[in-house]
């Protein structure tokens, strides 16, 4: 993948956060989906499928080959579906602090930069 500015990154991240892309590529990180079996496992309508499959195409996060008459999808960026996977489904606490507190670490921030000028 090259390297992506911040714009670029964004907008990834904008095309991805879809709830229904999501579900997508939920469903295909356990394996390879016909458009079918994706229709019938999020309930919705196939063109919608078809339209939210193409925007992932587009941001090259799947592909698919054809199997007769069916279109099946798989991750042609699993890494970074399961990163992004696991990233959602964790729980990450809040750190209460003090002003004070706060104050106290960027002032120690501070003091190593200046070590490090300093050498």
């Amino acid at each position: 993948m090259r390297n992506l500015n911040i714009r670029d990154k964004a907008e990834l991240l904008r095309q991805l956060a879809h709830p229904i892309r999501l579900q997508i590529m939920e469903e295909l990180a356990t394996g390879v989906k016909c458009v079918t079996d994706i229709q019938d496992l999020l309930e919705i309508p196939q063109p919608n499928v078809s339209q939210h499959l193409l925007v992932l195409r587009r941001n090259r996060v799947v592909d698919f080959y054809e199997d007769g008459q069916l279109r099946c999808y798989y991750l042609l960026r699993p890494t970074l579906v399961e990163k992004l996977l696991h990233l959602l489904s964790g729980e990450y606490p809040i750190v209460e602090r003090s002003p004070e507190d706060v104050r106290h670490e960027g002032r120690l921030r501070e003091q190593r930069s200046n070590q490090k000028t300093a050498i």
